[in-house]
């Protein structure tokens, strides 16, 4: 699902609120983008910082359903399964895992507290 797509969202808003969260969150970006894109597709990508918010605001998503406060749809199992597959790929322990969990789950807290105050 691309999350900024959603009517809450207007693209002018969401393009300043992203360049304030980059200026403070550009190592989150960069660590977050070489697990989910290739080198080649971050240099060709112009939206690559897009891709990323659209993943962390996915995995805080899918967090709410795993914590309870939503519940389950058809879907949850298999958005779940694909979240942790790509964050996954090539860790060797859990630790990695939730450090990744945990910077997606902030990138996407930040960004929406940053286009809350935009409004």
């Amino acid at each position: 699902m691309y999350m900024l797509n959603a009517q809450e969202y207007h693209p002018e808003k969401i393009q300043r609120a992203i360049d304030m969260l980059y200026v403070d969150r550009k190592n989150e970006f960069r660590e977050l983008s070489h697990v989910l894109l290739s080198p080649k597709a971050i240099s060709l990508m112009p939206n690559w910082k897009e891709f990323v918010l659209n993943f962390s605001l996915d995995v805080e998503d899918a967090f709410k359903t795993w914590s309870g406060q939503t519940p389950l749809s058809v879907n949850s199992p298999q958005k779940a399964l694909t979240l942790l597959r790509q964050l996954g790929h090539d860790k060797t322990s859990m630790n990695q895992l939730a450090h990744l969990l945990n910077l997606s789950y902030t990138l996407s807290r930040e960004f929406k507290e940053i286009y809350r105050r935009l409004k």
